[in-house]
């Protein structure tokens, strides 16, 4: 890059909080025993039918003494930074580290019941969440905020270590939340997106998505004395600009993405020994993907959705599911695609149906989202 060396940027350390535990340790070990968080519901607050969703118990405490006040969203990103900063060594206090939360809809869940009014608009915004967190924990620096549809945990991690590259903070913070209300829930089911069973990732029989709820947090520096962790090595996004909700239907611009994000990191097709895909089985998006993947060149690459054991859980979802392929690099094992069983599309894309024990170096999380964007970012040792 004419002459450019760049940083390389370490993970830390990080946290899974979701309804199958509150911690990435406890989060892995659920999923290596198959267990999924995804169960049929009947809550009327959110949805007058029966649905398929990962949910924490209604009555389930995020934080165990909350005096602010914080909604459930805010909870969320409060808890998973907390674990995930406990024993880092990381300094918040430090100008050089900065706050970056990436969410889809944030507190929109407020617009339900409460009064449109200037107090409620502020309230609402993912501007004001932001500062409430960076205030919690005593950040001195302005956070960032990262909202752009279902790719908005992996834009985070991109744009965290765009940042740290880039010299202006040595440390960064990425956490993402989301939390499924009837807002959300009424405006999937207006799509027709969801499925009325656990949701089938890239198989046959896919027939929608099913949501989840849930955060994570990873911490990235550039500081040597990480330089035997795991690395972010390259990422790249793009925009198809299709449709206002609906994707690509060639995934050319979501293979881009791979591409460029491939070049970002100094790798080729063939450096890639597993992909953890968005996969949220929906018709459009497994199409849309699998095309992306086999244009890209990663055809035969070893793939999972993690869609089956979370749902989608919007602007936590590439979090979560880069950290959870993060403990896959470290333990060489690829988690199997749960409902899946007959490709939907063989010749495009690799999908486990079983767990898989493989020696790996590299893997790449994709992800994509409604208005077109998609996002590429390559993880490895």
């Amino acid at each position: 890059m004419s002459g450019i060396t760049q940083q390389d940027v370490f993970i830390v350390t990080d946290n899974v909080l979701t309804p199958l535990g509150k911690t990435t340790a406890e989060n892995f070990a659920k999923l290596k025993e198959g267990i999924s968080g995804v169960k049929e519901h009947y809550r009327t607050a959110i949805s007058p039918l029966s649905f398929f969703a990962s949910l924490f118990d209604q009555d389930e405490q995020i934080l165990k003494a909350d005096e602010h006040d914080y909604t459930k969203f805010e909870q969320l990103l409060v808890a998973s930074i907390a674990d995930a900063l406990n024993g880092s060594g990381i300094d918040i206090r430090d100008k050089k580290t900065i706050l970056i939360i990436s969410s889809t809809k944030g507190n929109i869940s407020l617009l339900e019941d409460g009064i449109n009014n200037i107090e409620l608009k502020n309230r609402i915004s993912l501007s004001t969440s932001a500062k409430l967190v960076a205030e919690h924990f005593g950040f001195q620096n302005k956070p960032i905020v990262v909202s752009n549809a279902c790719i908005s945990g992996v834009l985070g991690i991109i744009t965290a270590m765009r940042l740290l590259r880039s010299g202006e903070y040595e440390h960064a913070v990425v956490a993402g939340a989301d939390v499924i209300s009837r807002f959300i829930m009424s405006g999937f089911q207006s799509f027709q997106a969801l499925s009325p069973q656990q949701c089938k990732p890239f198989d046959q029989a896919h027939d929608g998505l099913n949501l989840g709820e849930g955060a994570a947090t990873i911490i990235l520096s550039t500081n040597e004395k990480y330089a035997q962790n795991i690395k972010v090595k390259g990422g790249s996004v793009s925009n198809d600009a299709n449709h206002i909700s609906g994707p690509s239907r060639t995934g050319e611009e979501l293979a881009g993405a791979i591409k460029q994000a491939l070049k970002d990191a100094d790798l080729s097709p063939s450096d890639i020994d597993f992909i953890s895909a968005h996969g949220t089985a929906t018709v459009y998006n497994d199409e849309m993907e699998a095309n992306a993947i086999s244009i890209a060149g990663l055809q035969k690459v070893p793939t999972n959705s993690l869609k089956g054991y979370y749902g989608h859980t919007l602007g936590a979802a590439g979090l979560i599911e880069s950290i959870i392929s993060i403990q896959s690099l470290k333990q060489n094992l690829i988690l199997p695609t749960i409902g899946f069983k007959e490709a939907a599309n063989a010749d495009k894309v690799n999908v486990l149906a079983d767990a898989k024990r493989i020696k790996a170096n590299n893997f790449l999380k994709t992800a994509s989202g409604f208005g077109g964007c998609n996002a590429a970012v390559i993880f490895g040792k």
